[in-house]
This record gives C-alpha cells, structure tokens and sequence, in this order.
C-alpha cells in the first residue's frame, strides 16, 4: 500500500514516515498545496493523509478539487481544529475520515487500513502473478498460500513490479519509489535489490512461477512463466 502524506511539519512527516515504513508500506511526502497537486496528478496512492492547515493554501480547498475532478482516493484528514464544524467541514467536502492531532500511531495506521479498505482502489485488492500473491493492506508476499520471507526493499520491488507484470517498469520511477529519503535510490542498491528479489524468487518451487528480466538501459519486467 502506499500513502502520500500532504502535511508541512516535518517532524510529523518524519514519525509518521517511520511507521508507515515499519509496517512496510511505501510513503510520499509533500509540504504544500502545489507540490501536493504535482503528486496526485503523477502518482497512484491508495491514502491521501491530508492536513488541512498548509503554507500555500487550504488542504479542504485541495480536497474539494479533487472530489470536483473525479480523483476518489480515500483521503484521512489530520488537523489540530477539532471543532465538530470543522469535521463536518472536512468530511462534506469529500473526506473518507477525520483524526485530530495529537493522534495515537497505531489508531492513525488502522484508520489508514480502515479508509484504504472502504475506498475505491486503483489495483486490485490482492496482487496475482505466476504462483504469488501480495496483499497490498498486510504487504506480505506469499507463493501457493506460504508467505515468502523478503526485506521490506524486496517486498515494496515485489509490490511494485506485480502491480505492472507484464510490462517494462523503468529504472528512474524504481529509484524514486523505493527511496529512503526522498532522494532516489542509487543504481547500485536498485541493482542489489533487484539481485536479492531475484535470487529468492528463483529458490521457490518452479520460481514461484515468475521471472524478473532485466531490460537493459531501461528497467525491469516481471514475466509469467510456463507452468
């Protein structure tokens, strides 16, 4: 699963970042309204966490255009104004749910579970290719019902290229989405990450029915073997 967290302090973004990460979801931060307008027109999220308070504008006034342009994106509204008219506000205005700050970390991930499950998705539910399957709300990777032991890096590879089995994902768009921090992964650790998907992938019975081809110059495809 993968959240883009539209909020501009960034401590909060940085705790945040952290637990979303720990249980191996991937993450996209942006500080204001127009970065954050650039992320939803360029991006798949399946949670937009969206602070209402933003330097550049109203996060209510972002969701609104969005809701008026057809983006349905479960959207969780964290803000300090708690007020019951202010919650009306948010969740007339199209917001899948509200969490006033200060927030415990575990209910703020389960209203994240909670919203994702309820919304529209942009995948499908559970990811199939060959003989595995990921399930994007638990990230876990399993091949004929038995859970694959990755990384949490291999385990957002695996996600990333199920959700495009079949077709080239580019080199430049995996080393921005499996970032640590925001600044894109070497080709190096990409390289690595790949090999050690690879590797483990090829130890499953019959490779768990897959394959990662290396398209040179390019990225990578994960193709569908024979049975």
């Amino acid at each position: 699963m993968k959240l883009l967290i539209v909020e501009d302090s960034p401590r909060l973004v940085e705790l945040l970042t952290e637990r979303i990460r720990e249980v191996g979801w991937r993450v996209e931060a942006r500080g204001n309204v127009e970065e954050a307008e650039a992320a939803l027109r360029e991006g798949e999220h399946d949670v937009v966490v969206l602070d209402l308070g933003l330097p550049d504008g109203s996060g209510l006034d972002l969701l609104r255009r969005m809701r008026r342009r057809g983006d349905m994106r479960p959207v969780l509204v964290i803000t300090a104004h708690a007020a019951i008219e202010e919650r009306i506000a948010g969740l007339d205005a199209g917001a899948d749910d509200y969490l006033a700050k200060p927030f415990h970390y575990e209910e703020f991930l389960a209203r994240c579970r909670a919203v994702a499950r309820r919304g529209t998705p942009v995948a499908p539910p559970v990811l199939v290719a060959g003989r595995l399957r990921f399930d994007p709300a638990t990230s876990v990777v399993s091949c004929d019902g038995e859970p694959v032991a990755l990384a949490l890096r291999e385990r957002q590879l695996a996600e990333i290229l199920m959700r495009d089995v079949g077709r080239v994902v580019r080199k430049r768009r995996l080393e921005g989405a499996l970032s640590d921090d925001g600044e894109g992964l070497s080709p190096n650790a990409l390289e690595l990450a790949v090999s050690r998907l690879r590797k483990r992938l090829e130890s499953l019975p019959d490779g768990g029915g897959v394959a990662i081809e290396t398209i040179r110059g390019v990225g990578y495809l994960l193709r569908t073997t024979a049975p």
